[in-house]
């Protein structure tokens, strides 16, 4: 068990993390994505649309869709998505191009306009979720010692709830956690774990 969940080396002999050395896909999103320090309100807005529509599914139908969920929810603008209002649920619920979830298509909405409604709090998006960020810590030596949840995953996720944000549990909120390189979960022997060599060129 624990020999599949530690890095594995592909054809160009770089060692990734195992779910991001097999589809094309997930192999760009994990070299060039996951774990690396994002920034920016619309951009972590973004992720944590996405991050709440993957919920029970697998991410790399998320990841194929996200073309057609930038181009649904008007590149993921808070105040754009804010004003959607009942003909934009219908409009999204009859596109096959993203999931099709009336609970998570409404969340995304009360989401953008709790994103607006942090400015009255003195607050923005970025620093809120930044401030949950724990300090550095060695690469998990496999996906065996990978939390699903943190005590900083479920203080945010009650600091989120409590600004009236929906569908971002502890679950969501460390899978965004790790997205956006709040926290750094590439295991041991992948080249993008903490203190390992960069890739070489090509990969």
């Amino acid at each position: 068990m624990t020999a599949v969940l530690t890095a594995v080396v592909g054809a160009d002999g770089v060692g990734r993390c195992p779910w991001g050395a097999g589809d094309g896909l997930l192999t760009e999103y994990h070299d060039s994505e996951w774990g690396r320090e994002l920034r920016g309100r619309d951009a972590l807005f973004e992720r944590i649309s996405l991050e709440a529509f993957q919920s029970g599914l697998s991410w790399l139908v998320v990841l194929r869709k996200r073309p057609a969920f930038r181009a649904a929810f008007a590149g993921f603008d808070p105040e754009a998505v804010a004003r959607f209002g009942d003909d934009d649920v219908a409009r999204l619920l009859a596109d096959a191009g993203i999931v099709r979830n009336r609970a998570k298509i409404e969340a995304t909405v009360a989401n953008a306009r709790a994103v607006l409604g942090l400015a009255e709090r003195g607050e923005d998006l970025d620093t809120l979720l930044w401030s949950f960020a724990p300090a550095p810590r060695p690469a998990p030596a496999s996906f065996a010692d990978v939390p699903a949840t943190t005590s900083e995953s479920t203080a945010m996720a009650k600091a989120l709830r409590a600004r009236g944000f929906r569908f971002v549990g502890p679950t969501t909120c460390y899978a965004m956690m790790q997205a956006t390189g709040m926290v750094d979960d590439h295991v041991a022997g992948c080249f993008r774990a903490a203190g390992s060599p960069e890739a070489p060129d090509g990969a």
